[in-house]
């Protein structure tokens, strides 16, 4: 089971991070951790673009003590109604020309148990993207890491009461699914445990499998391991259900999850081999590009 004790949350004083800095005090206090809230000041000469994280103008790097001061401030004021609430609450700002290397940094040097990250849009270019500072963040991070689109996609705020947790049965997905019946014991929520079944992409093959009763054995075959995994002591905290769909995965895990009106999706990711880290596996980055909800990923 994952142990959160220290939350990191990235801000850049814009109103995306500041809808994640909500997520991240939520979570902080159901798991009793602190939290750092890191700003970065990228150089002023370099541009990283598109920036998903990318600085507003209050956050390009000081020049002089009067824009420190009022910079400091800003942060004091963002981070108050966490420490007025009796969480532990570290302010850190560094300069760098490179926010995610920096952001990378911090959450190896805390270490951080969950990385929780703003993101600034949903449309053309950064949709394809997803900019990147995110996307550096999320390929290497080797903690967890929370994505929450901006309040404009969603407005909702924690506590998840919709959850939505794909199963493909391997070990990270299992593992991802301990932690979903974990925050949805905390937040008293309704958790969906969800297999999506394929057939074969090859045309001979398709038409091969595609039939009533081997559709109807893959499901019963998924049916009962997905109900071995939420069995016994799991339902006397939790009341999760289960769920087949049939189709590609990340189209229909993104249906399931507006269907239900999800507040969370949270997804195990497989390896950080050469390819995966090139692709950030395909399921998983169309979730994050594309979901309305916050999507909480495990690294397996």
């Amino acid at each position: 089971m994952l142990e959160i004790r220290r939350v990191l949350c990235p801000v850049d004083l814009s109103d995306a991070s500041r809808h994640a800095l909500e997520h991240a005090g939520v979570i902080a206090r159901w798991y009793g951790a602190g939290i750092t809230v890191l700003h970065v000041s990228p150089s002023p000469l370099v541009l990283e673009g598109p920036l998903l994280f990318a600085a507003s103008p209050v956050s390009s790097a000081t020049t002089n003590t009067a824009e420190r001061e009022k910079l400091h401030a800003q942060l004091d004021c963002w981070v108050e109604p966490l420490r007025s609430a009796g969480l532990t609450v570290v302010v850190q700002r560094e300069e760098g020309h490179s926010p995610a290397e920096r952001i990378l940094a911090c959450a190896a040097h805390l270490p951080a148990d969950l990385l929780v990250m703003g993101t600034h849009g949903r449309s053309g270019f950064e949709r394809f993207v997803l900019g990147s500072v995110t996307e550096r963040v999320l390929r290497k991070a080797s903690c967890a890491v929370l994505t929450v689109p901006p309040p404009a996609v969603r407005a909702a705020t924690p506590p998840f009461k919709r959850m939505l947790c794909p199963v493909d049965f391997s070990d990270s997905s299992v593992a991802a699914l301990r932690f979903a019946l974990s925050i949805a014991a905390e937040s008293d929520a309704r958790l969906t445990a969800l297999n999506v079944l394929d057939l074969p992409a090859d045309e001979e093959l398709y038409d091969a499998f595609d039939t009533p009763e081997f559709r109807l054995r893959c499901e019963e075959t998924a049916r009962r391991r997905l109900d071995r995994l939420v069995a016994g002591e799991v339902r006397e905290f939790c009341s999760p259900r289960t769920r087949l769909s049939w189709g590609k995965a990340y189209r229909q895990i993104l249906e399931v999850a507006d269907e239900e009106a999800t507040d969370l999706i949270v997804m195990g990711v497989h390896g950080r081999n050469a390819l995966d880290l090139m692709l950030f596996g395909s399921t998983t980055n169309q979730i994050v590009r594309h979901a309305t909800c916050p999507v909480l990923t495990l690294k397996g």
